[in-house]
């Protein structure tokens, strides 16, 4: 896959879905809180702490899954403002009660502004590749929509 600005874009496609759902809270509610839906906020957790990216420490993964030094600032704040949640309610307290505690609100704020920049990014990056010459589908210059 060619990408400007990561070295796992694959791993940034878990990233950006994951910061969108912690800035959207009636996805949350209608979602996470379903028990017959598989995600819910651990797996989103998981995305951000673990897996994909490490929103206590985001700096090395500045090139890897994040672009600038502002989704890493960015990050970082989100990783703050969940783990001060965390820290109020024990890392075992059901959905539920992350979405009703008091710093829940910084959560979403954080996260919505860091989901602004990610996808504002990617949509440069998307048109960068545009710019260079690589289009969706690809297929030969002058035919379909590729060659367009």
């Amino acid at each position: 896959m060619i990408d400007h600005g990561v070295a796992l874009p694959h791993h940034r496609l878990h990233v950006v879905p994951a910061v969108v759902a912690l800035a959207g809270p009636s996805w949350q509610r209608e979602v996470w809180l379903d028990p017959a839906r598989s995600e819910d906020l651990d797996h989103t957790v998981h995305v951000l702490f673990d897996d994909f990216c490490d929103a206590d420490d985001p700096a090395p993964w500045l090139g890897q899954t994040l672009r600038t030094q502002e989704e890493v600032e960015l990050t970082a704040h989100l990783g703050a403002a969940y783990s001060a949640v965390q820290d109020s309610l024990g890392a075992d307290a059901p959905d539920q009660a992350f979405l009703d505690a008091p710093g829940w609100s910084a959560v979403v704020t954080a996260a919505a502004r860091l989901a602004q920049v990610l996808v504002a990014n990617d949509h440069r990056a998307l048109v960068g590749l545009h710019d260079a010459g690589h289009h969706w589908p690809p297929g030969p210059p002058g035919i379909g929509p590729a060659g367009g």
